[in-house]
């Protein structure tokens, strides 16, 4: 049996990665503690990861541990050789090829790191041979090992990295914060070894303040050549690492469309959709159905700001899907805490028209004429430039807009 070991198993993609690496009968192996030691007992496992909660129950189970597991105290692949369970530890390789790729000097950093588990510890052991000057550990409650975040927040502002290992922010509670960044004024990078969603809250508050931040989508995938090294008995080179996460990203990347009102957003959205044979979800469809009202007539009723409040609403309902296309309202982008959410699993694609093509249309609250049109072009056109990951013109054919958004998208993945 080739696979994962862990208690719950259902949005992971480790299966994925390690097919595009020739183990085709990679699976997922969810167990309690009784069914885990089983599986050593009868020698069951021929080659495994393990992840949460098995990265340290497991080691009474191996034979021979790796320099690595030793040191770190967690597990997280496994090799049946020679007669022997061997464990090795690739979380730290896989953190330490995602630093490198992302160009993260840790040296002589005085670097905060959240959380006290398996991965923590692999994290401190990558840390401590790249030379940070200090790191720093932070959970909720102190601890011989750690300080609480108040404490972190009074004693350590001077912080140059932030790293988080902890699960907070991961799917389904992708609206979770880990730490307040505004206390911190001299952040270099924030790291968070959290992929589900692809760029955590944390990650995408860093963004928006432009520090160097990136989500746990590469360590995920270097670790998994890594073990997949082990696995097969041969080295993957760097450029496996960049190639799956590229591919993977993509694949579970929402493009998502914002623009000004009247600049084509639903036929480009259809259009994208026949291309990539991939769902539409359009938010201000979905808030119709929600409200039972037009948009216009619950303006009439209700005011801008409810509405506001509900189209935030159902941005937040749709924020964790992957893979889909998702056409936004006009106004999405007046509220950061909208466009934040979207980041989170999306690439944001602004479509642009000069003022005197955009449509003018009797259904919507706030440009039923020119001039009204005018006013919000002038207030939102900063707005869509700052959170588009890419700006299309949509001024020619619809097939010509659609191919460059996806040409720019291939370009435009971060990783």
């Amino acid at each position: 049996m080739i696979g994962l070991i862990g208690k719950k198993l259902g949005h992971s993609y480790s299966a994925m990665i390690h097919h595009q690496l020739g183990n085709l009968n990679y699976q997922m192996i969810e167990v309690d503690e009784n069914q885990l030691q089983q599986l050593f007992v009868e020698k069951k496992i021929q080659a495994a990861n393990v992840t949460i909660p098995y990265k340290q129950t497991v080691l009474q189970y191996l034979d021979e541990l790796d320099e690595s597991v030793q040191v770190i105290g967690a597990c997280n692949t496994i090799v049946y050789r020679d007669g022997k369970y061997i464990g090795y530890n690739t979380d730290a390789g896989g953190f330490e090829i995602m630093l490198r790729m992302h160009d993260i000097d840790v040296r002589n950093k005085k670097i905060i790191v959240l959380g006290n588990g398996g991965a923590s510890k692999a994290v401190c052991y990558v840390l401590r041979k790249m030379q940070a000057k200090e790191i720093i550990l932070v959970k909720k409650n102190r601890s011989e090992e750690t300080i609480t975040y108040e404490q972190c927040y009074t004693l350590h502002p001077d912080a140059q990295m932030i790293v988080n290992t902890s699960p907070v922010g991961m799917y389904p509670a992708s609206d979770e914060l880990v730490i307040n960044l505004d206390v911190f004024r001299h952040l270099e990078a924030v790291i968070d070894i959290v992929y589900n969603p692809l760029s955590t809250l944390l990650i995408a508050k860093a963004k928006d303040r432009g520090i160097k931040a990136c989500g746990g989508l590469m360590m995920l995938v270097a670790q998994a050549v890594m073990a997949a090294g082990h696995f097969q008995s041969k080295k993957f080179s760097d450029e496996i690492v960049k190639k799956i996460t590229h591919d993977l990203m993509k694949e579970k990347q929402n493009l998502v469309l914002i623009g000004m009102p009247g600049c084509g957003k639903s036929t480009i959205a259809k259009t994208l959709s026949d291309m990539t044979n991939r769902l539409v979800i359009d938010l201000d469809e979905e808030i119709v159905k929600d409200i039972q009202m037009s948009i216009k007539d619950y303006f009439v009723q209700f005011g801008e700001d409810e509405f506001r409040k509900k189209e935030t609403e159902i941005t937040k309902r749709f924020m964790n899907e992957t893979g889909k296309i998702i056409s936004c309202g006009g106004g999405i982008v007046t509220r950061q805490q909208n466009m934040i959410a979207l980041h989170q699993n999306g690439y944001v694609v602004a479509l642009e028209r000069k003022l005197e093509d955009l449509e003018v249309s009797e259904s919507r609250p706030l440009s039923s004429k020119q001039s009204q049109l005018k006013e919000l072009y002038e207030k939102r056109k900063g707005l869509y430039e700052h959170y588009a990951d890419l700006i299309v013109e949509n001024n020619q054919s619809i097939e010509e807009t659609c191919t460059k958004i996806l040409e720019g998208w291939e370009e435009g993945i971060e990783l």
